[in-house]
C-alpha cells in the first residue's frame, strides 16, 4: 500500500474541501483544482507548450486567439458539410433553432444576443428563419415592437432530420480530444466567454 500517498492525498482533499465553494465530489474538478494548487506552490504539473515564433518573442496570447480564429474556420467548414442539401441556408440557421428548442421561445433580440451576433447580421437570420417556414413571430404583451420567436413544426422537422449530421460535425471538431480534456477544455472556454459576456454588459 502507498500509505505516503494516501496520506498525502487525504491532505490534499481536506485542503481542496476547505478554499473551494461547491459541495461536488467530482475528480475532475479535483483533478483542475490540484493543478491550480501545485502551480501556485511553484510545483508545474503541466509541460509549457513549444508554438511557432514562440523564440522570437510571439506571446501566448496570440497563439491562442489564432487558434481560437481557426478552430472556428474549421467548425464552420464541419457545419457546412453537415446541412449540405438541406433547406438550410448556412450554420447559423440551425444554431437559432437549436437555440429555441433548448431555451424555448425568446425575443428577437434576446435570440441575438444569445448567439453574440451584431443586431443587423441577427435580424437577417431571423428574417430568413421566418421566410423559410422553419420560425414564426408573435407580438409581445408588454412590448409590441420586440417580437417573440417561436420554432414551427417545420423548423422542429428539419432539425430532427438533421441532428445525426450536426452531432458528427460536432464530433469531428473534437474528435482527437479525450473526455477529460474536453471537460478542461470547456471549463476554460466558458471561463472566456463568462468573462467577456460580463464585460460586454459593462459588469466588469
Amino acid at each position: 500500500m502507498y500509505y505516503d500517498l494516501v496520506k498525502e492525498l487525504v491532505t490534499l482533499v481536506s485542503i481542496y474541501e476547505k478554499e473551494t465553494e461547491h459541495d461536488s465530489q467530482d475528480v475532475h474538478l479535483f483533478g483542475q483544482w490540484l493543478n491550480d494548487y501545485q502551480r501556485k506552490n511553484g510545483q508545474a504539473t503541466i509541460a509549457e507548450p513549444e508554438w511557432e515564433g514562440k523564440a522570437k518573442g510571439r506571446s501566448a496570447e496570440s497563439v491562442i486567439n489564432t487558434s481560437l480564429v481557426h478552430l472556428y474556420r474549421y467548425a464552420k467548414l464541419q457545419a457546412k458539410t453537415a446541412i449540405a442539401n438541406t433547406a438550410f441556408s448556412t450554420p447559423d440557421d440551425f444554431i437559432y433553432l437549436i437555440s429555441l428548442v433548448s431555451f424555448g421561445s425568446m425575443t428577437k433580440t434576446a435570440l441575438i444576443k444569445l448567439n453574440v451576433h451584431e443586431k443587423s447580421a441577427g435580424i437577417q437570420i431571423v428574417n430568413r428563419l421566418i421566410n423559410s417556414g422553419l420560425v414564426e413571430q408573435s407580438a409581445t404583451d408588454s412590448d409590441k415592437r420586440n417580437r417573440m420567436i417561436h420554432i414551427t413544426e417545420k423548423g422542429a422537422l428539419l432539425l430532427k432530420e438533421s441532428m445525426d449530421n450536426i452531432k458528427k460535425a460536432s464530433m469531428n471538431v473534437t474528435e482527437p480530444l479525450s473526455y477529460p480534456e474536453k471537460m478542461d477544455l470547456i471549463r476554460l472556454l466558458q471561463k472566456l466567454e463568462n468573462f467577456h459576456e460580463l464585460k460586454s454588459r459593462g459588469a466588469l
